[in-house]
């Protein structure tokens, strides 16, 4: 839950998990690989993982070991950052790695909200956990879109956002979701400055960039 959802829509906004010095490259190591591999991961397979996030100083930003529930996305198509689409190539489920993924392959230059500083180098660690052949069926769009009318304003995104980083249960919100949502309305402005395509202050169907349906 929480920061899952939150990630996909700063990936789509290109807004980057990122340190303006070290690495320069996308580094993998394969800590482990299951014995019998009869298939690896490729672009277009939906992939199901565990993982935590770093920095540099060893400050966790984001694990979906403490939320106890895995990641699913579909792999090359831009739902994560380009460190996560590059880094899990050629996986076996139940194989290990950890990625070290450069500003430029991560938030970049932007850094996300508090969470992530400018220029971040990202740590992973990662398990494949399930690979899949199903695009995802879930249509964000229209999730986003509460009264209907193919347009998506500010409010409505920042709602959305809100929902996916509160726990509906009312459970204990985290350090890391609390300075998200700190910088919640920066996150917002960030994501209008790149899906806005028209800058009329809504964002369409066509200009958004997320997953979505044809039919609507």
């Amino acid at each position: 839950m929480a920061l899952r959802c939150v990630f996909a829509v700063l990936a789509i906004a290109g807004i980057t998990l990122a340190d303006p010095e070290a690495v320069t490259k996308l580094k993998v190591e394969v800590v482990s690989t299951p014995e019998g591999c009869t298939e690896k991961s490729k672009n277009g397979d939906m992939l199901t993982m565990h993982y935590t996030g770093t920095l540099d100083d060893g400050h966790k930003f984001d694990s979906s070991f403490d939320r106890d529930q895995p990641f699913t996305f579909q792999l090359g198509v831009g739902q994560v950052i380009k460190g996560w689409d590059e880094g899990l190539l050629d996986m076996c489920v139940g194989e290990k790695r950890k990625l070290t993924i450069p500003s430029s392959l991560g938030y970049g230059e932007r850094g996300a909200g508090n969470v992530i500083p400018p220029h971040a180098t990202l740590h992973f660690e990662v398990e494949l956990i399930n690979i899949g052949d199903s695009p995802p069926t879930t249509n964000v769009f229209k999730e986003i879109d509460a009264d209907a009318d193919n347009m998506l304003s500010r409010e409505e995104v920042s709602d959305y956002l809100k929902k996916q980083m509160v726990p509906p249960d009312g459970g204990e919100i985290s350090e890391d979701v609390k300075q998200m949502l700190e910088s919640h309305d920066k996150l917002v402005e960030e994501i209008f400055q790149h899906e806005d395509k028209d800058k009329n202050g809504f964002i369409s169907h066509e200009e958004f960039s997320g997953p979505k349906h044809d039919e609507l």
